[in-house]
């Protein structure tokens, strides 16, 4: 399939309305502050996931049950994260380790805390990205203590997941995706791309849970502030995912087993999160597909797919998969 940025579709209807409040957090607790247990709703075997950050600020989530998980980068605080997973009943010892996309601050700007004051944590990445991290940024070498290094296309076992990596298209050292097998679903991360290369594209067919980059709206980029060598880094084959081209690809590659779709690092100057979800949405519907917001409410939860976009700021709601 192609995936050509200039082959842009654009769309002229109303904007679909969503709930877009970055200002404060949102996290799944009982009023009285009292922490969810696993019989009000959800077994502890169910997986779970959690953005805490999305986007040139900050960029980490949790994956996993309420006994065991992995971070997908460290780019946002340490305390904002454990005590956002604590008020949602999961625990620093459930967290087994960190998986990193890619040396850029907004994916590892924490993760040597995170390892000095969790001793039991390791960080996943590959060798060749782990020098690219401690050649980018003031990083302790003693972070080597904790690496377990891993190889793009080769699985792994990581909290009761398989993981593979797989090549991706950015400007970052060895940047990659992940298909996370969690019990008999994959959940595939593919973030920070200028294009979708053969191997994220087969991945990220299989999803049925897909995170995905939707970073820029094409008009806004072109009319937008930025010099021109920061919109060319953009819009170019390492830099970043337009609106147009990730709702091409879900188009084309749904299937009636994906179920979630999380729209991932909206730029703050050139995106905004009920144009990346309209863009998404009215493609599919084009198609005769039913599309929910991710609310869980009776209306929407009925729908072929779920879009949700990640809050830039803030932690999302736990999604249940």
């Amino acid at each position: 399939m192609s995936h050509n940025k200039d082959k842009y579709r654009h769309y002229a209807s109303e904007y679909i309305k969503f709930d877009f409040d970055d200002a404060q957090p949102s996290i799944v607790n009982k009023p009285n502050g009292t922490l969810p247990a696993a019989n009000e709703g959800e077994s502890r075997s169910n997986y779970m996931f959690m953005s805490f950050g999305s986007g040139s600020s900050g960029n980490c989530s949790y994956l996993g049950t309420f006994d065991s998980g992995i971070l997908i980068d460290a780019g946002v605080d340490m305390d904002q994260v454990f005590d956002t997973l604590k008020l949602n009943g999961i625990f620093p010892h459930s967290v087994k380790g960190i998986i990193l996309t890619h040396d850029h601050q907004d994916h590892v700007r924490y993760v040597y805390s995170y390892l000095r004051k969790n001793k039991h944590l390791r960080v996943y990445c590959t060798p060749k990205l782990l020098t690219g991290l401690l050649r980018r940024h003031n990083i302790s070498r003693c972070i080597r203590e904790y690496h377990e290094p891993i190889y793009k296309e080769i699985p792994f076992r990581l909290a009761a997941m398989n993981i593979t990596a797989f090549e991706t298209s950015h400007d970052g050292t060895d940047n990659m995706g992940f298909n996370i097998e969690i019990g008999d679903c994959n959940f595939v991360v593919a973030t920070d791309m200028g294009v979708i290369t053969p191997r994220a594209e087969y991945y990220m067919a299989k999803a049925n849970h897909l995170m995905i980059e939707s970073n820029y709206d094409s008009k806004m980029l072109a009319n937008g502030t930025y010099p021109e060598y920061l919109k060319s880094r953009v819009s170019g084959e390492r830099g970043h995912l337009d609106n147009a081209v990730a709702a091409e690809f879900v188009v084309n590659h749904y299937h009636e087993q994906l179920r979630n779709v999380f729209l991932c690092h909206l730029s703050n100057d050139n995106n905004r999160p009920e144009i990346a979800c309209h863009v998404m949405t009215q493609a599919l519907v084009e198609r005769g597909i039913t599309v929910g917001d991710g609310s869980n409410t009776p209306e929407q939860r009925n729908r072929d797919l779920q879009i949700y976009a990640l809050p830039r700021f803030k932690p999302s709601p736990l999604f249940v998969l």
